[in-house]
C-alpha cells in the first residue's frame, strides 16, 4: 500500500486525487492547501483528512510514502526540498521550475538523499501521442521533415491570478507550449535552436499568443502554437515525412487522420478514431511513476527530461523578448 500526501486542492490537486482514488493499494492520506475550503471540500469528496500545511500533515499522519506536489510552479522548489529532506519520495506537476537554477539544485538535492522525483508531463501517456510515437519509430512515414503542433484554451483561472504574474507562471511558454516541447524532443532528440515570437497582454485578465520554431540536431523543424486566448481546450499536430502524414486534431469528429503512400495508387486517407478511455493519461501517468517507485526502473519522462524541456521554454521565452533565435547548448 503507497500513502500519498497531495499538496494543492486547484484543478490539478483534484485531477490526481481522483485517479488515486480509482487505484487499488494506494491510499489518499491526506490533501493539504492553504485555503482550508478548498482542501475540506476536496478531501470530503475523496474520503480523506484535510490540512492547512504540509508541516501539520507531516506531524499528523503516521504514514506518508509519497507526497505529489500540484502546486504553483514558484513553490515547487520550496515543498520538493521539504518533502526530500524528509525521505519521501516525489511526484512534482511540471513544469519542474522556473529557473535552471532551481531545477537542478532540486534534481541533484534528491539525488544526494536518495529520493526519487518523478515530474508530471503527462502527453507522453495520451495514447494519441504514443501512437504517433511508435508510427514514427516504425518509419511507418518515412524520415521525419516537418512537424506542427498546437496547443489552446482560455486562460487559466487558478489562486491569486498567479498565471498572469510571469514571474510566478512564466507565461503560456512556460506552462502551456512545454507540453509539446517536452513530447517533441521526446520524439525527435534534442533541439539545437529556438525562434519564437509572443504577443503577452499586459491586462491581468491574461490571454497570450505564442508560436515557437524548434530546429532540431536531426534535421526535422517543428512550430509549436500556443494560445491562452481561444474559447475552449484544442490540441492538434501534423507530422510530415517522406512516406505520409499524421494528422491529429482533438477539436475534430474523427480526430486522428493517417495517409500513407502509395507507390502506385493515389492517396487514401482512413480515419481511426480513439475509443473512450477506461484509465485517464493522468491515471496512467501516476500508476506508472508508483511502479517505478516499487521495481526501481527508470520512468517514461526523468526528471532530466523535465529539465531539458525547461531549458527549451526558457529559450522560447528569451527567443520571444530579443526578437532573435536562440542556441541551446
Amino acid at each position: 500500500m503507497k500513502n500519498v500526501l497531495l499538496i494543492g486542492a486547484g484543478t490539478m490537486g483534484r485531477t490526481h486525487a481522483e485517479a488515486y482514488s480509482a487505484m487499488k493499494d494506494v491510499s489518499l492520506a491526506g490533501i493539504v492547501d492553504s485555503d482550508a475550503a478548498a482542501a475540506g471540500k476536496a478531501a470530503e469528496r475523496f474520503g480523506t483528512r484535510s490540512f492547512g500545511s504540509y508541516e501539520e500533515a507531516m506531524m499528523e499522519l503516521d504514514t506518508v510514502d509519497v507526497v505529489d506536489i500540484c502546486l504553483p510552479t514558484y513553490l515547487h522548489r520550496e515543498y520538493v526540498l521539504k518533502a526530500a529532506d524528509d525521505g519521501k519520495h516525489i511526484i512534482c506537476e511540471k513544469p519542474l521550475a522556473g529557473s535552471l537554477k532551481d531545477a537542478r539544485e532540486m534534481i541533484d538535492y534528491c539525488k544526494d538523499k536518495k529520493i526519487r522525483l518523478f515530474v508530471g508531463h503527462v502527453v507522453r501517456f495520451f495514447p494519441e501521442y504514443v501512437q504517433a510515437r511508435q508510427v514514427m519509430e516504425q518509419k511507418g512515414l518515412g524520415d521525419i521533415a516537418m512537424v506542427r503542433a498546437s496547443r489552446t484554451s482560455g486562460f487559466p483561472r487558478a489562486w491569486q491570478n498567479w498565471y498572469a504574474d510571469t514571474s510566478k507562471s512564466g507565461g503560456l511558454l512556460l506552462d502551456l507550449s512545454i507540453h509539446d516541447f517536452d513530447y517533441l524532443r521526446w520524439c525527435f532528440g534534442e533541439v539545437e535552436r529556438v525562434f519564437a515570437k509572443a504577443y503577452v497582454p499586459e491586462s491581468s485578465e491574461g490571454g497570450g499568443y505564442a508560436l515557437t520554431t524548434l530546429t532540431f540536431r536531426s534535421g526535422v523543424i517543428a512550430h509549436v502554437e500556443g494560445s491562452w486566448s481561444h474559447q475552449k481546450f484544442t490540441t492538434s499536430f501534423e507530422i510530415a515525412g517522406t512516406d505520409g502524414i499524421i494528422d491529429f486534431n482533438s477539436a475534430s469528429d474523427n480526430p486522428i487522420l493517417s495517409f500513407r503512400k502509395a507507390p502506385d495508387q493515389p492517396q487514401e486517407g482512413a480515419a481511426v478514431p480513439e475509443s473512450p478511455l477506461l484509465k485517464t493519461p493522468y491515471y496512467r501517468e501516476l500508476a506508472h511513476f508508483l511502479s517505478c517507485m516499487e521495481t526501481g526502473e527508470e520512468p517514461i519522462v526523468t526528471a532530466e527530461d523535465a529539465y531539458q524541456a525547461l531549458a527549451i521554454s526558457l529559450a522560447a521565452i528569451e527567443s520571444s523578448r530579443s526578437g532573435t533565435p536562440v542556441a541551446i547548448a
